[in-house]
């Protein structure tokens, strides 16, 4: 998998994220870490997706006015299209990685 690849895959997870709406608060660009600190981002990203989520969703268990079913329906699933999406990403990571192990030198 090249470089040209990952960025591919990280421009797909930053159009997916804005469609779901959940992107980062602040613009700023990649901050120093390069590809590590935008994979820890995205997973902090995803990871709040399913805690606002799930915690919606608990809300309207318990009855609390306010919360709408398909409020609750739709958050639900924009955290599991984020969590398929960093799946994905594994996925496509641990592939490279094994390929990349399997070069010879």
């Amino acid at each position: 998998m090249s470089i040209n690849a990952i960025e591919s895959v990280l421009q797909q997870m930053r159009a997916t994220a804005l469609t779901t709406g959940i992107a980062p608060a602040s613009g700023s660009p990649v901050e120093a870490g390069g590809f590590a600190a935008e994979l820890k981002r995205s997973l902090a990203n995803i990871s709040g997706a399913q805690q606002q989520a799930y915690a919606q969703a608990e809300s309207f268990e318990l009855g609390k006015p306010g919360v709408a079913l398909n409020d609750v329906m739709v958050d639900l699933q924009k955290a599991n299209v984020a969590f398929q999406t960093g799946l994905q990403v594994r996925n496509r990571l641990v592939g490279a990685y094994q390929e990349v192990m399997n070069l010879q030198a």
